[in-house]
This record gives structure tokens, C-alpha cells and sequence, in this order.
């Protein structure tokens, strides 16, 4: 019972903690909002946070389950932490794609 505290005191830091780390664009992120049409700009950086935001909360919330689930059905520690890897990647897989809508999916095609 011990883990499993843990492991949702660790969940709850990260989702505390995941707004400030969706701040800001990285370089290459950038880049394309310079690249894009003037009239665009803003909703591509709006979009790219968007996405960014979506990806690191599904990074989260995957890790969590993956790890929650791995110590409810009895993992050891080493089984929890593989678990919660493989939600991760599932999160964030999952994230990306649902972090923005149609309108955003149609600017960022139109300003690769």
C-alpha cells in the first residue's frame, strides 16, 4: 500500500507541474512561428502551445494509469515502473493528437 502512495503522490506533483513546463516553444518551434504568413503567427503559436500542452498532459496522466494499474494488480516495482513507461509513451502518443482541434490542424498544415 505504500507504493501505490507514492506513486499517486508522484502523479499529483506531475500534474502540478506540467503547465509551467508547457510555457514556452522550444527553437524549432519558434522557427515555424517566424516562418508562417504574418496573418498566422499568432494562431500557430497559440496551436503549437496547444499541442504541447496536450502532449505533456497525456505524458502524465498515461504514466499515472500505467503505474496505478501496475500496482493494483500486484507488480512488483520493477513491473509498476515498466507499466508506467509504456502508459507514457502511450499518453503522450494519444496527447498530441487530441491536444488541438480541426481549426488548429488546418492552420499548422497550412505554415509547415
Amino acid at each position: 500500500m505504500k507504493l501505490a502512495g507514492w506513486t499517486m503522490a508522484a502523479a499529483g506533483l506531475a500534474l502540478v507541474g506540467s503547465p509551467v513546463l508547457a510555457a514556452s516553444l522550444n527553437g524549432k518551434e519558434r522557427a515555424r512561428v517566424a516562418r508562417a504568413a504574418p496573418r498566422d503567427r499568432d494562431d500557430v503559436r497559440y496551436c503549437l502551445l496547444q499541442a504541447k500542452k496536450g502532449r505533456d498532459k497525456g505524458t502524465v496522466i498515461g504514466a499515472a494509469g500505467g503505474a496505478g494499474v501496475g500496482a493494483l494488480a500486484g507488480g512488483s516495482l520493477g513491473e509498476s515502473l515498466l507499466a508506467g513507461a509504456a502508459g507514457a509513451v502511450a499518453g503522450r502518443v494519444i496527447g498530441k493528437s487530441e491536444g488541438t482541434n480541426s481549426a488548429c490542424d488546418r492552420v499548422l498544415a497550412r505554415n509547415p
